[in-house]
């Protein structure tokens, strides 16, 4: 369950939080589900599909919240998740 904060800090409006993309190596997954289960905005869930290993890999449900964390790289056991900051082309 992500911390809920009871209240805003002072400075909020000066700190813009970054956005990721989120890009998964579907072949190289072995489907153990650590990116999905410790994602701490819930960012991927379980695709229907098959890879070549014969499991289903995570796929992105919710692009717009992810951070930029990038805990799902450090989870992964096989390399197969990794994100990458969005471009800002409306100026950050």
């Amino acid at each position: 369950m992500p911390l809920r904060l009871w209240r805003k800090p002072l400075d909020s409006e000066k700190i813009k939080i970054p956005e990721g993309e989120v890009h998964v190596l579907k072949d190289r997954c072995k489907g153990c589900g650590f990116c999905i289960e410790f994602c701490p905005k819930e960012v991927l869930e379980q695709s229907e599909e098959f890879n070549i290993k014969g499991v289903h890999p995570p796929q992105v449900k919710e692009e717009t919240v992810c951070i930029l964390c990038s805990f799902c790289e450090a989870v992964c056991p096989d390399f197969a998740i990794f994100s990458v900051k969005k471009d800002c082309k409306g100026g950050c």
